[in-house]
């Protein structure tokens, strides 16, 4: 198995070399993907294999999810799809069709979960969703039947739970552009705050309050933005062992030599606990494509979509799962294909 460093590096020499030769003879233009970090690497290997195939150039490009869908929903005829660690907002729909981006096809592409790690050597942890609202959380409850706010007053995971390390809280995670950040505080950080009985009366009653007190994230450097590049990532935590790092699970498989994964509630993340849902923070993954004139056959778009759709490689044992996703059912990837498929044949006419 190859890092993922390589892979893509790989990946992004092969279009650049295919995207000159390509734009040079007028032929066509690359097709343009943008978006997720965490798809990124899938979405690159993917792109390397269509062009050695056919010879269409896909240029994929590293955004971010809020990223991805705030260029492709702005009207750029260059971007034909935007991949997403979370599903679209109504924000950004409401964008698209602003823009005249449409019809829009939602395709999800695989699982994923969203893994806590720390380095290769560091002493094991095991933190249920309460813990990590208590240790992150910008303000916490005065006491579980009392919401008023009060600063997170903890420094170390030990003041939490006697039976965690002495070390002091650091978290390493996505900025707010990002789409691991949103599934992470809409999953773990919902969970725990749940576990607050005044928060969870909260949640009934006034929930935008909730899900603000939910995803309001420490300010005092206990977390850190980490950015968009996840390699990086793997890099500081390797170097600070008692640091902890917040990301998809594909880069903690494909890093194993480096970091290991912290259980949840007793939950090791695997591709097997993810797949069955036992670990508690899973997501889906999507790309959203633009129909339209974006689905010629001579541009390739669709054709793309359906390479990263296919048995090969989204299936069980095809070569994404190689590098870290997690395959629908068989029923699932049926249908997003068909999908593909139904928008390619009822795509408009070339203006």
């Amino acid at each position: 198995m190859r890092p993922r460093s390589h892979i893509a590096a790989m990946a992004a020499a092969v279009l650049l070399s295919g995207g000159m030769s390509a734009c040079s003879d007028g032929r066509q233009e690359p097709v343009r993907i943008v978006g997720s970090s965490t798809i990124f690497p899938f979405a690159a290997k993917t792109a390397e294999t269509y062009a050695e195939r056919t010879g269409v150039v896909v240029v994929v490009e590293q955004t971010g999810s809020g990223g991805g869908h705030k260029l492709f929903c702005s009207g750029h005829a260059s971007i034909d799809a935007t991949t997403s660690s979370r599903p679209q907002k109504p924000s950004e729909a409401a964008l698209c069709a602003r823009n005249g981006v449409a019809p829009v096809i939602e395709i999800r592409l695989g699982n994923d979960g969203i893994v806590l790690a720390r380095a290769v050597g560091a002493v094991p942890m095991d933190i249920d969703p309460l813990t990590l609202y208590s240790a992150l959380a910008r303000e916490l409850p005065t006491s579980g039947l009392d919401c008023t706010p009060t600063p997170n007053p903890y420094e170390r995971w030990s003041e939490i739970d006697p039976t965690l390390p002495t070390d002091m809280i650091t978290v390493y995670g996505p900025p707010p552009t990002s789409g691991t950040r949103d599934a992470f505080v809409e999953t773990a950080m919902e969970a725990g705050a749940r576990a607050f009985p005044c928060l969870a009366a909260m949640e009934k009653d006034t929930p935008n309050i909730f899900r603000s007190r939910a995803h309001d994230l420490r300010e005092d450097g206990r977390w850190i933005d980490a950015g968009e590049n996840d390699n990086a990532l793997i890099r500081t935590l390797a170097n600070a062992p008692t640091t902890l790092g917040v990301f998809g699970f594909s880069f903690l498989d494909q890093n194993t030599d480096k970091v290991r994964g912290i259980a949840m509630g007793g939950v090791l993340p695997s591709q097997e606990t993810i797949r069955n849902k036992s670990y508690p923070v899973v997501r889906d993954l999507f790309l959203y494509l633009r129909g339209g004139s974006a689905l010629w056959a001579d541009r390739g778009a669709a054709d793309y979509v359906l390479e990263f759709t296919s048995e090969e490689a989204s299936g069980p044992g095809g070569y994404l799962e190689e590098i870290g996703l997690i395959p629908l059912s068989d029923a699932e990837r049926a249908e997003m294909r068909q999908r593909v498929e139904r928008a390619k044949a009822n795509a408009g006419p070339r203006p």
